[in-house]
């Protein structure tokens, strides 16, 4: 093919898009691609193969997509940019058979499975024939999961303990939701259509025996193998996620030092608040285990939701038009209460490219009715507005402009986390948390983050405990000093931080991205100002760099300060 007739670097970037979606038709859900809605990814050793060739595939395209003229303007620059970076990232984890030992208690293929059908049209009964379609495709992909995980074992690859037994607990809780052997699957196709009930009824038994058989072999076969195995990575394996999930080759040592002395600077705030909430307070958590007691509160699951959509359509209308411009198909999310069975963070789902599903936030209740609002009011501006979903939908919204990789499975966890705490920040800086039961739970809320650099980073790195720590101060960090330390900083109950820890353990790496993020947001906001100076306009700088598509930590601070 002539350099002329070669495609630019955003051409490569979205064909690539369309070649992912044919070999993973989950990401084609929530992109909104109705011919995926039937069908299930390979997750076998030949599927994971399958994805590393497109990957290698496109990273050539890209090369020759680079030498075509006009490649070198910035809207292809960044998007090449992009491409490479992630492409190269997701490659080293391949390379290193990580795919083999995805086991924990979020983000491996089963929770896929399982989490897909949440976003997967139910509108008609076409769109429920395509969900027994799906269904009857759960334990084929269940059994290419397995059988990565079994090549793992023969390897001698194994996933974390801890995490490992967890996931059975999981796998117990989805296929028995009841107590009486009925499972989440059984229990999601009840709303479907009469005329095709006896078709979901079976395909859910089908389902929920596939969770079953896996539940029983991780639990028989999988577990007793690993049950030696070490729960952390070690520095290695760390860097090589920390790559993944940061977009950067970070400084290690350097981040952990600045968990603590975030740590330290957010404790002193945290102490002022306390003092108002509760006078006399021992520690900050004395007085939000007081608000967990006496503060305000929403009683009910239904009332919660109810509630938490109001927050974000209360964000919407004061922040549109001052802070931000929001098109009108970006005002609309909506609040979700999570399946059974899920972790304990709540999360965010972006809309589909057409927005026929506006983003979604979800609350996993863990089995309470009563929630405290000190404890959800600047998650919902993380996980809401002006957090996850004004990102988000903005890059779907202009997605045009960008390119559909950009804006859609081109995402740097740092990126978006790193927004989303930065959002939490804004809300406080614009007076939205003068309230001292909000302001403690945005303080704590920050603190999570700043220990999660420290414990996530510290423990599998077994870095040793500063001498200023008022924690074990001169030990070597360990999974049970981490929870221990987690727990004694953080308002959330026990099952919280059970969950916490183990999704570490399973997924390093990610966790100091929201910390490290926001401090690149905050870096490229500040460089920006100090550009324009008296001129700079913060709201013409929110829109702009929101609608610049993702970016790595490497690139996201240039490329913020420049706008």
């Amino acid at each position: 093919m002539s350099q002329t007739n070669s495609p630019l670097p955003r051409e490569v970037a979205d064909a690539y898009v369309d070649d992912l979606i044919a070999l993973d038709p989950v990401t084609g859900t929530f992109l909104g691609a109705p011919e995926s809605s039937g069908r299930l990814p390979d997750y076998s050793p030949a599927g994971q193969a399958a994805l590393a060739r497109l990957a290698r595939d496109t990273l050539a395209k890209l090369a020759e997509a680079e030498r075509r003229p006009g490649a070198e303007s910035d809207i292809e620059r960044r998007c090449a940019r992009l491409l490479r970076e992630r492409l190269t990232a997701e490659l080293a984890v391949h390379d290193a058979d990580e795919g083999l030992r995805s086991v924990g208690n979020m983000s491996t293929p089963a929770h896929h499975v399982r989490e897909v059908f949440t976003v997967t049209p139910t509108q008609t009964d076409a769109d429920w024939a395509a969900i027994a379609e799906r269904l009857r495709a759960v334990p084929a992909a269940l059994a290419g999961y397995r059988e990565s995980l079994a090549l793992g074992l023969e390897r001698k690859l194994y996933a974390a303990p801890r995490p490992t037994a967890t996931f059975v607990k999981q796998l117990t809780e989805w296929s028995d939701t009841d107590g009486a052997g009925r499972g989440w699957f059984e229990d999601f196709v009840a709303p479907g259509p009469d005329a095709l009930r006896a078709e979901l009824d079976d395909a859910a038994r089908a389902a929920t025996a596939a969770v079953v058989e896996l539940r029983d072999w991780v639990r028989d076969v999988y577990a007793p193998t690993v049950q030696d195995a070490p729960d952390t990575v070690g520095r290695e394996r760390y860097a090589r996620w920390s790559r993944y999930f940061n977009g950067t080759d970070l400084d290690l040592d350097e981040a952990y030092a600045y968990g603590w002395a975030e740590y330290h600077r957010l404790l002193g705030e945290m102490r002022e608040e306390a003092e108002k909430v509760l006078p006399g307070a021992a520690t900050p958590w004395v007085a939000l285990a007081h608000l967990d007691e006496h503060g305000r509160h929403i009683e009910g699951v239904d009332e919660v939701r109810d509630w938490l959509q109001g927050l974000m359509d209360q964000a919407i209308e004061t922040l549109d038009g001052t802070h931000f411009e929001l098109a009108e198909r970006v005002r609309k999310v909506e609040s979700r209460i999570a399946p059974a069975g899920s972790a304990a963070a709540p999360y965010y789902t972006p809309p589909t490219e057409d927005f026929s599903r506006p983003g979604r936030t979800w609350l996993p209740t863990m089995g309470k009715t009563r929630f405290p609002v000190y404890d959800l009011v600047s998650t919902w501006y993380h996980e809401g507005v002006p957090g996850h979903h004004l990102q988000l939908a903005q890059w779907a919204h202009v997605a045009g402009n960008l390119s559909r990789y950009q804006a859609t499975v081109g995402g740097v966890s740092a990126n978006a986390e790193g927004w989303a705490l930065y959002a939490e920040r804004l809300m406080d800086e614009l007076g939205f948390l003068t309230d001292a039961e909000q302001r403690l739970g945005y303080l704590d809320a920050q603190m999570m983050r700043a220990v999660r650099v420290i414990v996530d980073i510290g423990m599998h790195l077994e870095l040793e405990i500063p001498a200023d720590s008022p924690f074990h101060a001169g030990e070597r960090w360990t999974p049970e000093l981490a929870q221990e330390f987690f727990g004694s900083h953080s308002s959330r109950p026990a099952d919280f931080v059970e969950s916490e820890l183990t999704r570490y353990l399973s997924i390093p790496g990610q966790a100091i991205g929201y910390k490290l993020g926001e401090r690149a947001w905050l870096l490229g906001r500040e460089k920006a100002r100090e550009r324009h100076g008296d001129a700079f306009d913060l709201k013409a700088w929110h829109m702009a760099a929101l609608s610049q598509g993702s970016l790595g930590l490497d690139d996201l601070v240039d490329e913020l300060a420049q706008l």
